[in-house]
Order: structure tokens, then C-alpha cells, then sequence
């Protein structure tokens, strides 16, 4: 005979069932680093794939991190394109705060050992072109070395829009050089102030000339810089606005280039003083052109919003102490890639 079961145990009781859970919300939820790196990345490389090669992540993850961050947040921070990714106002305010902190944490095992250490240790790296490498560089370098022994330096030889790419995509942590044109997202803090220089051989008709006029210079070939650089610009302009005429010999990059060939007679030059050594006014007449030619300025070059570490601002002091006091290096600024 089959024994029954008690009412009670003969039926179970059903489960409720959980409400639908969304699960981009909650795997991200509370990881907030992660979101401020993928959010910092996205903004600085311009697109979720540089972001998620950048990060080591899929692009899917990175898409579902700014989800989460701007549900969280309660606000739009990204407008998104075919393109490229756009901020808002709010993502713009976010930005501003989020990246030193994410660049702060991600530099926080270094800077704690330089710490811990007493002396500045780690990687700095100065991007600046060939002529400041050569002439403005070598004592900085110098004392540099002297006082930060075990800091690997390295200085990136790049000029123009190499040089802004690398301030742009971090891999330099500021650059020295000369400027003409300033980005909105770029900071130059001019430091050095150089004349620029007709340099002849000696003997030359212009070398004893008492008072050279831009129309003197209009029958002896120049030798000058690559047009894409900005001396060879500048010099054209000049020519240009006071409608003086002039030819170019030769082109040829680098400064000791140049002196050489007009020190061998093969035409005259503008360069800018920066170049011109002791050992170079001995076997070269050097006039000054300031009332025709501007000053070249240089100085420091950087990122705005950039984080500078302590190996980054040690070499500045040695530039000028106190540079980086109420500059706007540290403003956000957008960026013209």
C-alpha cells in the first residue's frame, strides 16, 4: 500500500523570481579607476579601439565602462561619432579632474620609490630639435646628470608636428625648442631670446659693410632650412611683406651645415644666434639683422593638463626656477590632433 505524502511536503513552494538585472551596470558598478582610465583614454587617443588597445581591453568593455560612468553620473559626457568621440560640457569638467588623478595612480609605484629613495629615479624624456639638442641643451644635460644620476634620460631629436605629436600622445614628457604658432591645447613658457645673424665669409662684400639693408641681400644666393621648417618661413616673410626680392642657393638642414657651406664661399645666410659660437666668429663675419628679422624665442614646451613628474620638474628648475609658477600648464585645453 502506497503511503501518502503530507499536504505540506507533497507541493513546493515556488521561487520568486529576481527582477531582470542589467549586467553592464552592476559588473562596472563601484570599479570606478577602471571607468576614469577608460573615460581619460577615450578622450586623450580620440576613439574607443585606440582606447582599448591602449588599455588592453576590447572595445566592448571600454563602451560598457563609459556606460556605466555616465548612467552613474547621472549625465552625458561623451558624444559619439563615425569619427571620432566629442566631449560635453560635463565631460569636459570631468576631464579636467580625472586625468591627473589617473595619470597621478598610474605613475604612483615610480613616484613612490623615488620617494622612498630620496633621489628622483625613473625615465624622463625631453623632445627638441637638432639645434637646441646642440646648442641649448649640453649644460643643462649636464647638471642635470650631476644631480639625478640615476634617471634614464633621453632626448627625442623631433621638430614641428613630431614634436606635438609626442606631447600629445605622452610619449614626451615636455620638449624645449622654438615656437611660432601656439595650440589651444599646447603651453610655451619662453625662456631664451636669440638675434638672428647674417653670416658671410670673410671678405665678402657685405662682411665690412657699414649698414646692410634687406635690399643688400638680394643679389647673393641664401642658404637656408628646409622650407617645411620655420626659419626658412620666417625669413620668406620677412622678404615677402617688404616686397624685397631674394633667391635660395642652396637648402640643407642643420646649423653647422649651413656655416660650413657660407664659410666656404658658396653663399650668405640668416641663422639664429642660438648657433653662432666663438670658434665660428673667427672665420665668419656676423652682422646682426634685429631690425629686420624677429627674435627667435625659446623655451618650455608641454601639454596642457599635463602631470609632470618629479624628474620632469627638476629639469625644468635647472631651466629657470619657479617656471612652472602660475603658468597655465596645468589648464585643460582641447586638442588639435
Amino acid at each position: 500500500m502506497t503511503k501518502k505524502l503530507p499536504a505540506s511536503t507533497s507541493k513546493r513552494t515556488p521561487r520568486k523570481k529576481n527582477p531582470p538585472v542589467d549586467a553592464g551596470r552592476y559588473y562596472y558598478k563601484g570599479n570606478r579607476l577602471k571607468q576614469m582610465r577608460a573615460f581619460v583614454a577615450t578622450v586623450k587617443l580620440g576613439t574607443l579601439s585606440r582606447a582599448a588597445e591602449a588599455l588592453y581591453l576590447s572595445q566592448p568593455s571600454i563602451s560598457l565602462q563609459l556606460q556605466a560612468l555616465e548612467r552613474e553620473l547621472g549625465v552625458e559626457l561623451l558624444q559619439r561619432s563615425r569619427r571620432r568621440i566629442n566631449l560635453t560640457d560635463a565631460g569636459e569638467v570631468l576631464y579636467e579632474l580625472a586625468r591627473p588623478l589617473v595619470e597621478g595612480w598610474e605613475h604612483l609605484d615610480r613616484d613612490f620609490q623615488t620617494k622612498i629613495k630620496g633621489l628622483p629615479s625613473g625615465r624622463l624624456i625631453v623632445a627638441a630639435g637638432t639645434s637646441t639638442i646642440q646648442y641649448l641643451l649640453p649644460e643643462l644635460v649636464r647638471r642635470y646628470r650631476e644631480s639625478f644620476p640615476d634617471v634614464q634620460l633621453q632626448l627625442a631629436n623631433v621638430t614641428g608636428k613630431d614634436g606635438m605629436a609626442l606631447l600629445r600622445a605622452d610619449e614626451a614628457d615636455f620638449a624645449v625648442g622654438s615656437m611660432l604658432d601656439v595650440p589651444n591645447d599646447i603651453a610655451w613658457a619662453p625662456v631664451y631670446q636669440y638675434d638672428p645673424m647674417l653670416i658671410t665669409p670673410w671678405g665678402h662684400p657685405l662682411a665690412d659693410k657699414e649698414n646692410i639693408l634687406l635690399e643688400d641681400l638680394s643679389p647673393y644666393g641664401l642658404i637656408l632650412p628646409p622650407q617645411r621648417l620655420s626659419t626658412y618661413r620666417l625669413v620668406d616673410l620677412v622678404f615677402q611683406q617688404r616686397q624685397v626680392p631674394y633667391h635660395v642657393a642652396i637648402e640643407v638642414g642643420g646649423w653647422e651645415v649651413i656655416k660650413e657651406y657660407v664659410a666656404m664661399g658658396l653663399g650668405i645666410s640668416i641663422v639664429t644666434g642660438i648657433c653662432i659660437t666663438d670658434a665660428d666668429r673667427q672665420r665668419l663675419a656676423v652682422r646682426n639683422m634685429r631690425q629686420y628679422f624677429p627674435q627667435r624665442s625659446y623655451g618650455v614646451v608641454m601639454r596642457k593638463g599635463k602631470f609632470l613628474s618629479q624628474e620632469a620638474r627638476a629639469f625644468i628648475d635647472l631651466i629657470r626656477p619657479g617656471l612652472l609658477t602660475h603658468r597655465d600648464y596645468d589648464e585643460s585645453g582641447h586638442s588639435e590632433r
